[in-house]
């Protein structure tokens, strides 16, 4: 009888012993399998080193290297600083079963470098205020090979490239199915794990996609727009949900010091205008459905770009140790790999500057060229804005009704690149009718915009222009003379039904295709561009349908289209 007992329960705590094994297994490997926030490092470490990703990259990391004629400088450093408000999404012992614990829970040592260390010959820190380094601030692109060579950046995300295969000349209408066909076959990848705001912006996508049908608005016109009930719709959502995290982190004068004049002023007035926003800023991570990287494009060039390196090369490796710091400090860009990240760029480099480290972010760029990587569909088309003063960003509106516009067609402006010397050598003083100058004093120029028909938007050294605003601005209709640039927010607005697209292999026949328009064709058009300038204007304080607005929501509409339904 003992030995019968003995036996009963040398089973059963056998069995009980290997079901425990067998748990502890399947545990480990589901710990494994998530991995995170790290995919190259496994969760246990992460559970018991009590140290960040980001610190044993310093350590380890070594100087990148360029294959250009130029003088090396090792950069090793972060140049940031951390924000300390309530160590918000800090990487700890976290799990996506875990609850998330946001406040003065566990933290997590990261290096901190010196507050006198330079990056590429500028100051990084705000108490070191020597001007800015000297360099183009508008010039064709450093011919070099950008690529940072570290075997960690280079297996850090996983990065949707572009088409390989782009026809060399993509037309609008082209442009339009290319579009469509995103909307349908190109979806952003799984978060690793799920939140509360992607439900949100799935059940967005479900209402704007059942918008009801909109016959007459007060202020907004059908016939500009791809689909006037939709972008209403999609706008009145943006407006009751959309939720905003600002990183904190970033020094000035790259980050959160906003340039407000000049021809890159777009990207200064948006991170203004957002930053001072009670609206659609949260300090609340949990709640953002989209996440804003507040660094300026043409500040990286002043001050970190080094001149006439012909180099990105300190650019790439300033900006990816800030994207070091985000993930190693907070959840957030790990859990979607950046596409639920943004940046808004206006010098003609932030292509460049972004491509390789942020090409899973929504990237709302001036220089919005499809050769140069721009994704329809996920990228956002930003307007171009000149503003002189930062007290008066807008400009003086309107110009002489059609019928008083004697002048048929005028450009003036500076000759960078191939194509404006080309225009000029075909129409300069070549016809009465044709009104085309290199450099018009300020007054001259504006008053042959407030009183041509066209204004001719020609590229220079990249595609975009200011030009395209300001002859809206002006009442005049643009002709966009600038091969595979897409139009600003072109996921929302019929650009062909107020402007016209002329190939630049046709600017012999500029005249005759002008001239073909009928006068009736050009009187609706010249009405629309008055109809459809107010999303091009800024205001100290926002006003609905401005550019401000304009810009939110076409990077809240590209997010939202892109979840797969």
């Amino acid at each position: 009888m003992g030995n019968e007992y003995f036996n009963h329960r040398c089973k059963v705590e056998t069995k009980r012993i290997i079901w425990l094994i067998g748990l502890i297994f399947a545990s480990v490997l589901i710990i494994q399998h998530f991995e995170l926030p790290y995919r190259d490092q496994s969760m246990l470490s992460l559970l018991f080193s009590g140290k960040s990703h980001f610190d044993n990259n310093n350590r380890n990391n070594s100087s990148p290297s360029t294959s250009v004629t130029k003088s090396e400088s090792a950069i090793d450093e972060s140049p940031y600083e951390l924000s300390n408000e309530n160590d918000v999404g800090l990487v700890s012992s976290i799990s996506p079963s875990s609850s998330l614990n946001f406040g003065e829970n566990g933290s997590i040592s990261i290096s901190i470098p010196p507050e006198n260390s330079r990056i590429g010959g500028g100051p990084t820190s705000p108490d070191i205020s020597p001007g800015p380094a000297i360099s183009p601030s508008r010039s064709a692109s450093p011919i070099i090979n950008n690529e940072i060579n570290d075997e960690e950046s280079k297996k850090s995300d996983v990065i949707e490239s572009p088409p390989k295969e782009i026809p060399l000349v993509l037309s609008v209408s082209e442009m339009k199915d290319t579009l469509i066909r995103s909307r349908v076959s190109s979806f952003s990848k799984s978060p690793h794990w799920p939140s509360k705001a992607d439900q949100e912006l799935l059940e967005a996508r479900i209402r704007i996609a059942n918008a009801p049908i909109i016959g007459n608005h007060p202020i907004l016109h059908a016939p500009i727009y791809r689909n006037l009930s939709s972008f209403i719709r999609s706008y009145e959502i943006m407006e009751e949900k959309l939720k905003i995290y600002i990183y904190k982190d970033g020094k000035k004068p790259v980050f959160h010091k906003p340039r407000l004049k000049g021809i890159y002023a777009s990207e200064g007035w948006f991170m203004k205008l957002l930053e001072e926003s009670k609206q659609f800023v949260t300090n609340d991570p949990l709640q953002a459905h989209l996440f804003y990287l507040p660094f300026s494009s043409q500040l990286l060039v002043d001050y970190v770009y080094v001149p006439d390196s012909h180099s990105f090369h300190e650019i790439n490796v300033y900006l990816k140790n800030y994207l070091d710091t985000i993930k190693g400090r907070y959840l957030f860009w790990n859990r979607t790999d950046g596409t639920d990240h943004f940046l808004v760029a206006c010098h003609d480099w932030a292509p460049i500057e972004t491509r390789q480290l942020m090409a899973n972010c929504i990237r709302a760029l001036c220089n919005s060229d499809i050769k140069e990587g721009f994704r329809l569909g996920n990228d956002v088309s930003l307007p171009e804005t000149k503003v002189p003063s930062p007290q008066k960003p807008l400009a003086k509106i309107g110009g002489a009704p059609p019928s008083d516009r004697k002048i048929l067609a005028f450009f003036a402006g500076k000759m960078h690149g191939y194509l404006r010397p080309i225009l000029l050598k075909h129409w300069e003083n070549k016809d009465p009718d044709m009104k085309i100058f290199g450099r018009l004093k300020k007054d001259s120029y504006a008053w042959h915009m407030k009183n041509s028909k066209y204004c001719i938007c020609a590229k220079g050294y990249e595609v975009n222009s200011p030009r395209v605003v300001e002859a809206l601005v002006n009442g005049c209709a643009p002709v966009i003379l600038s091969d595979n640039f897409v139009p600003p927010f072109f996921e929302i607005l019929d650009w062909e039904s107020f402007a016209v697209f002329v190939l630049e292999k046709d600017i012999p026949n500029l005249k005759n295709i002008l001239v073909s328009i009928p006068e009736s064709r050009y009187v609706e058009m010249q009405r629309r561009v008055t109809q459809v300038r107010q999303h091009f204007l800024w205001h100290s304080t926002p006003l609905k349908y401005d550019l401000f607005h304009m810009v939110l929501h076409s990077i809240w509409y590209n997010r939202v289209m892109r979840l797969s339904p």
